[in-house]
């Protein structure tokens, strides 16, 4: 497998050239143009509303672990092709931080849900604090590149469910 030129977009034909790719970009919600982080959120909120309808949560949970265990590899492998550390169309990252958030979140209302959207799409994106220091702590390739990938959105997911847990209380 050829890396890719850091300036290219990855395209279906990578997408299909291995399935590390098709997984890390997303099946595909990845090679959106503008904000691909988003379109990759959006992609994993639709598809935890459609899993849970036929996964318990115990089901989604474990399904949760397979994703970022399949996840590690297929970012590692799909960031090793492409020539960049962390490319931003690698998504598998939005959508297992969200289907993490979403789960120990619900049950919630689409105005909820949206809520958790924003906020996630938030500490993703401007990286306050904790997640800036969890952007920064693995850089590179090899698994310590594709752990990095998952971690700054492992920790921007906690500090949405912190957010949330605060409004519930103050609110609720």
């Amino acid at each position: 497998m050829t890396a890719l030129s850091p300036a290219r977009r990855p395209t279906p034909a990578f997408l299909l050239a291995h399935p590390a790719h098709c997984i890390a970009l997303g099946f595909g919600s990845g090679l959106s143009p503008k904000a691909p982080g988003t379109v990759g959120t959006a992609w994993g909120w639709l598809a935890f509303l459609v899993l849970q309808l036929w996964l318990t949560p115990l089901g989604l949970g474990l399904l949760i672990l397979l994703a970022l265990a399949l996840g590690w590899w297929a970012c590692s492998v799909t960031a090793r092709h492409m020539g960049v550390a962390d490319p931003g169309s690698i998504v598998w990252d939005e959508i297992v931080a969200i289907w993490i958030v979403l789960w120990l979140a619900m049950p919630m209302g689409f105005w909820g849900q949206l809520a958790a959207f924003a906020l996630f799409r938030y500490f993703d994106a401007a990286k306050p604090g904790p997640v800036a220091w969890a952007d920064r702590l693995f850089k590179g390739f090899g698994w310590r590149g594709g752990f990095g990938i998952l971690f700054d959105d492992l920790v921007a997911a906690f500090c949405t469910l912190l957010v949330l847990a605060l409004w519930r209380h103050l609110l609720g």
